[in-house]
């Protein structure tokens, strides 16, 4: 099978290896920081609702959602969804998610043409991630290159999902340290700096998911191209 190719994993292991250490830092940032109360006592959910007014993001829904560390922004009907343990802690770690987020509604609020282009690809990302790596397997096993090069199109659809997402999640940290420290939520370098640290670790896992689409696309790249000389 073509993930069990030596080459697989030199192109997609370091990508995965620093996934997981992405994932790491996450859980460690949030934690340590999850643990240290902000200045003015809000809840993750009252800060968000602060913030909402203070932005003007008045259109805004607040809801929850279940899971630990699964908020979102959905601009489709513009609800801020966030996780319990956000909601109701009064920690530095919830209010660094809860602006993070509420920077993705200020970019949907003024037209973020990158956000704009990522929810227009989702689609045709989900669609072309499954399909690309079944037609890749049949051109493979067929020898059929063709078909392997239509599977490394629609794979690559992925790539460019994670390429444009990872400008976007890094403009909402910037919007959201922007807004925490204007907003006179967060006060002094301590807090301020560990909300850097939990976005900051946040956005090493888009570095990764970009590193690892690349690696996959390179790898298909590659046995595609290889095709011919393996019928010979």
């Amino acid at each position: 099978m073509l993930w069990f190719n030596p080459l697989f994993w030199v192109f997609v292991g370091p990508a995965l290896l620093l996934a997981l250490y992405a994932q790491w830092r996450v859980r460690s940032a949030y934690n340590k920081w999850g643990k240290v109360p902000n200045n003015l006592g809000l809840a993750g959910a009252q800060a968000a609702e602060k913030l909402l007014n203070e932005t003007g993001l008045y259109g805004v829904k607040i809801q929850g959602i279940t899971g630990q560390l699964t908020d979102n922004y959905n601009p489709r009907d513009k609800t801020l969804n966030l996780s319990e343990s956000t909601a109701r802690q009064r920690s530095v770690s919830a209010l660094a998610v809860v602006a993070h987020e509420i920077g993705h509604a200020q970019q949907d609020a003024s037209n973020y043409a990158l956000l704009k282009l990522r929810v227009g690809l989702v689609p045709a990302v989900n669609f072309g991630s499954q399909l690309g790596p079944i037609l890749f397997i049949i051109g493979f096993f067929l020898r059929f290159q063709p078909i392997m090069w239509i599977g490394v199109a629609f794979f690559s659809m992925a790539f460019v999902f994670a390429l444009i997402t990872l400008p976007v999640e890094l403009n909402a940290s910037s919007r959201a340290l922007k807004m925490l420290r204007t907003n006179g939520l967060l006060v002094g370098n301590d807090e301020l700096g560990g909300a850097r640290a939990v976005l900051s670790a946040a956005a090493l896992t888009y570095v990764a998911a970009l590193l690892q689409a690349l690696g996959q696309l390179l790898y298909y790249m590659l046995m595609a191209s290889g095709g011919s000389r393996r019928r010979r």
